[in-house]
């Protein structure tokens, strides 16, 4: 090893060059039928944040994906009920292929498909690229966490709705990013609960940037955009309290209008709300829903961690014992209670969301 790969390289094992994102795609080219399936998601997602759409947008599924047979049982049943409950609710698939970790931990399907310590990367976003293309093809929008600021160049093209996590609300690159992305965009409010940072995110996400990153043939490239007009908030509480209640919401509401933002708020039902409980996550979606029916006019949407079954699991190191549909990072709610809940939210908020479109 010469004197320059020291200074550059000291902590570098390998490198291992990664297929260009326009490689991928050729591999998983986007068909008609889940391009307008895209489409139709993203200009719904903006006709509610725009307020010309009264309808509720529902962002429900794993928190995390590792089993792709599992999680497509999930879409078709989400499809059948995304169906039934259309008049009131957008049904948004969550599908997470990318988890922060607090300090070590599986980081998700595209890091590490075989959950074998692999890292086949390659592989994951392969397989990444091709269930978002399964789901999409069935007329199911999905929504997903901009984790890695690459990951966007292979698969955007298939997302409807982006998260940016209570840790990267804050961040530079984040931010960036978001500026140039296609889709909505919600901050989340921060780990400690504070809402400053998810605000600021989305301010600065609706400005132009110029920042380096990927084109869609692999090269380093100055990448300038526009500004993305549809950031908003999330509340997913934080600091060992929950913020989905009238009063947190209120608060939340007067920041966004100090700062000049549009009062859209999405209500995030699990992580600190429920106290990262499952069995809680019901509660919180009634007391939002009941808000809803009282006139609260700046909830626009809400997420919920659910799967096939009930709570989670470690993984283990024979995943022949995996249970399957149940998720391995936060606990979810199982099937029979997500359609319950979301069929009790139509049902209490449905008459006001009328009425939303009525005013």
């Amino acid at each position: 090893m010469n004197d320059e790969s020291l200074l550059e390289d000291g902590h570098i094992e390998s490198f291992a060059l990664m297929p260009a994102p326009a490689d991928i795609k050729g591999e998983a080219p986007l068909s008609e039928a889940a391009a307008a399936s895209v489409a139709r998601g993203r200009a719904a997602v903006r006709a509610i944040l725009e307020r010309r759409d009264p309808r509720l947008l529902v962002v429900v599924g794993p928190c995390s994906m590792h089993d792709p047979v599992a999680c497509m049982e999930y879409a078709h049943r989400l499809r059948a009920l995304s169906d039934e409950l259309s008049s009131t609710l957008l049904l948004v698939m969550r599908v997470y292929f990318e988890k922060p970790r607090t300090a070590v931990g599986w980081k998700g399907y595209i890091n590490d498909p075989f959950m074998d310590d692999s890292f086949q990367i390659e592989e994951g976003m392969r397989r990444a690229r091709g269930f978002l293309l399964d789901v999409a093809e069935l007329g199911l929008p999905a929504a997903t966490e901009a984790l890695d600021p690459i990951s966007p160049q292979y698969l955007g093209d298939l997302i409807s709705w982006t998260a940016i996590g209570a840790r990267t609300s804050e961040s530079q690159t984040h931010r960036e990013m978001s500026s140039g992305l296609s889709t909505p965009v919600g901050f989340k409010n921060a780990t400690d609960g504070d809402l400053d940072a998810a605000i600021n995110g989305i301010i600065s996400a609706s400005r132009p940037h110029s920042f380096l990153g990927i084109n869609r043939y692999g090269r380093t490239s100055i990448i300038r955009t526009r500004g993305n007009p549809h950031g908003h908030l999330v509340l997913r509480g934080g600091a060992g309290r929950p913020n989905y209640d009238s009063v947190s919401v209120a608060l939340a509401e007067q920041a966004l209008a100090k700062a000049g933002l549009a009062p859209n708020i999405v209500v995030d039902c699990s992580h600190a709300n429920s106290f990262k409980k499952p069995d809680m996550q019901p509660l919180v979606l009634a007391d939002v829903a009941g808000q809803i029916r009282d006139g609260n006019r700046s909830i626009v949407g809400v997420m919920i961690e659910s799967h096939l079954n009930a709570g989670n699991q470690a993984i283990p190191g024979d995943l022949s014992q995996l249970r399957y549909g149940c998720s391995v990072t936060d606990g979810c709610v199982d099937w029979a209670t997500t359609e319950h809940m979301l069929r009790a939210l139509s049902g209490t908020a449905g008459d006001a969301l009328v009425r939303r479109a009525q005013a």
